[in-house]
């Protein structure tokens, strides 16, 4: 959150690249530029600014197809976000700088937006929230690790059909809450994430 990625000046031809892992299947590209080396009378909204660029996509990092062209644009995009017409397979995805309105070519976040082409993490097992007596506003919430999932989403609420609230967790098994009301019972329950997809929501349980 507190750092960026920045090219050695603003000139065109200058590029970033990220690697997804694997083929996947590609919706949506955000781009988030950041200020950098910026001149000090862009203070504020400054009229007739812009940016240019062109993305590409590619499977293997060498044959690369253009994704979108932003090269004639003359508005200012800093946060632009690309929802692709038709959704594309790729596993590479690069962003040429063409035009920077001020300061050097410089990133915040690159973000692409789809699915990976494997399969969906299984189903979270041994899903258990333990509410504490003294205190009914805090639960232990641990469940077994999936072992193609990077997170979770837990899904509570104080109706089975009405878990509108979410956490999701990384990295973790576990979790301990501390938000409910200690006057009502509550419903969990959970899923597992991964880049494919989620998986089914586990069996909603009820604790009092």
């Amino acid at each position: 959150m507190k750092t960026y990625w920045s090219a050695k000046t603003g000139d065109k031809g200058e590029w970033f690249q990220t690697d997804l892992g694997n083929i996947s299947t590609v919706n949506a590209v955000q781009i988030n530029y950041a200020d950098q080396d910026v001149a000090d009378d862009r203070l504020g909204k400054v009229a007739g600014q812009y940016h240019q660029y062109k993305l590409y996509y590619s499977p293997d990092g060498k044959k690369w197809s253009l994704l979108v062209d932003k090269s004639t644009n003359k508005t200012d995009i800093p946060h632009e976000y690309v929802q692709l017409d038709k959704p594309v397979q790729a596993r590479y995805i690069k962003l040429e700088n063409i035009h920077m309105p001020t300061g050097k070519f410089a990133l915040s976040g690159f973000r692409v937006f789809g699915n990976g082409n494997g399969a969906k993490p299984a189903t979270v097992k041994d899903f258990v929230v333990l509410r504490t007596e003294k205190d009914k506003r805090s639960a232990f919430i641990k469940w077994n690790p999936v072992d193609n999932a990077f997170a979770y989403n837990i899904f509570y609420g104080t109706h089975p059909d009405k878990l509108y609230t979410s956490i999701m967790v990384h990295s973790n098994n576990e979790y301990w809450m501390k938000a409910m009301d200690s006057q009502k019972p509550y419903y969990y329950c959970i899923q597992s994430v991964n880049e494919n997809g989620v998986s089914e929501r586990s069996k909603v349980i009820k604790v009092d």
